[in-house]
């Protein structure tokens, strides 16, 4: 009854706006996100076909408009309905798609073809700080599944990329955005070569990302697989990531979020942060990567913060089940990342932070490394059962160590390598 009246209220709330979805249901959703790759969606389902709304599949014409067009008509419908995009390549310039959704259910976005991106940077005004491809914005229950591919086309423009050389640099657009979306699904589709992030999450709550391929070269600036921020319960399962920058990044804002059955590599591992970066950070908490693999990283499992006076915490944090394979820094926590120049400790405060059952070969002797702030120390940092072996050049001498730095540390159980001192 207690379920029942809470629904009452938020249908109350949204009667005047837009119609009542109810409680989500994730497994039902993913159920229904199943059905939808293949079409088998029900005559209950009112299809949305581009096609039919005058998009090309020559992938030469541009069909942002008809895109665009499609979604107005299958978000406006007072009745269930799917987008679909249907195989054939389709050439696509930035695109928003906007809500509330008028649907009593999910609005489901078939991708079944190859969306490509315009490689023209003309048409992202600002970069992606202003203007990323292809963002969602302001929905409740939205479903993205399919067999298809988004293709960034960001060999044409990495070389724009100065976020090396500038720390206020602005970042190219990324595939696809989700802002202020909750109660989302995104299953099966692949995206090839962004321009900056893969999948960008942000202000957002309740989602879910399963069975993803998120592909781009090793040496691609700033292409982060997932990135998301200011967002709460986002669990990523079953997700192949091979990419030029973290596999997936938690900055500040991130919370409850569970990442597991991961294979990432190439790219920078799974990392928290940077945080400490804008003034008046929100927390990050309750975050949790387990059974996941990572080969040939630069990272594993990082935690990094700027040196600034921007105060934050991030807390109850688990690293576990992790196989690493030749991963250059396995385990670490960075508080002076970035600006050096900065004599100021980080005042970001880490703690509660749990690394168990983590093995497999370090390219580096230093396979674990906390370096944390000198004026807040890290505190609670667990390490149980961690079994990593040397797997870098022969001919290094140094011994195979651990380094902490103002960090207060707990073992259990095996060590390689040996504790800190």
């Amino acid at each position: 009854m207690a379920a029942f009246a809470i629904v009452m209220m938020v249908c109350l709330v949204l009667i005047h706006g837009g119609q009542c979805k109810g409680l989500f249901n994730a497994a039902e959703a993913l159920h229904k996100a199943k059905d939808a790759e293949n079409g088998d969606v029900g005559p209950d389902v009112k299809a949305f076909n581009v096609l039919d709304y005058g998009a090309k599949p020559d992938g030469k014409t541009d069909t942002s408009i008809n895109f665009r067009r499609t979604f107005e008509a299958a978000c406006n419908f007072h009745g269930d309905a799917m987008m679909v995009i249907p195989e054939g390549e389709f050439l696509m310039g930035p695109v928003l798609f906007s809500g509330p959704c008028s649907n009593p259910s999910l609005l489901i976005i078939q991708v079944n073809g190859i969306v490509k991106a315009q490689s023209n940077m003309a048409y992202y005004r600002g970069g992606g700080d202003d203007t990323d491809w292809i963002t969602f914005q302001a929905i409740d229950g939205l479903i993205v599944s399919g067999r298809g591919t988004f293709h960034g086309q960001g060999s044409q423009v990495w070389g724009f990329n100065d976020c090396a050389r500038k720390s206020n640099c602005v970042r190219l657009p990324a595939t696809l955005k989700f802002i202020k979306v909750t109660d989302a699904i995104i299953r099966g589709i692949k995206s090839i070569d962004p321009k900056g992030f893969h999948i960008m999450i942000s202000m957002s709550r309740n989602f879910r990302i399963f069975s993803v391929d998120l592909q781009a070269p090793g040496d691609s600036p700033n292409t982060d697989g997932i990135h998301m921020s200011k967002s709460d319960l986002v669990k990523i399962s079953k997700t192949v990531i091979a990419t030029g920058d973290d596999c997936v990044s938690m900055i500040h804002g991130s919370t409850n979020i569970s990442i597991k059955k991961v294979i990432c590599g190439p790219g920078h591992g799974f990392s928290i942060g940077s945080l400490g970066h804008y003034d008046d950070e929100a927390d990050v908490s309750g975050i949790i990567v387990k059974n996941c693999s990572l080969r040939e990283t630069d990272n594993g499992v990082r935690i990094k913060t700027y040196k600034t006076d921007s105060p934050s915490k991030a807390s109850g944090i688990i690293f576990q089940d992790l196989i690493m394979t030749r991963v250059r820094n396995p385990i670490i926590i960075d508080q002076e990342y970035g600006n050096t120049k900065y004599s100021q400790p980080s005042k970001v405060r880490i703690s509660d932070v749990h690394y168990i059952n983590i093995r497999g070969t370090s390219a580096s002797k230093v396979a674990v490394d906390l370096l944390c702030s000198a004026s807040n120390p890290c505190q609670g940092i667990h390490l149980d059962n961690v079994n990593l072996q040397y797997a870098g050049p022969p001919n290094d001498d140094m011994p195979f160590s651990s380094n902490c730095r103002n960090a207060r540390v707990a073992y259990h159980g095996f060590q390689s390598p040996p504790p800190c001192r």
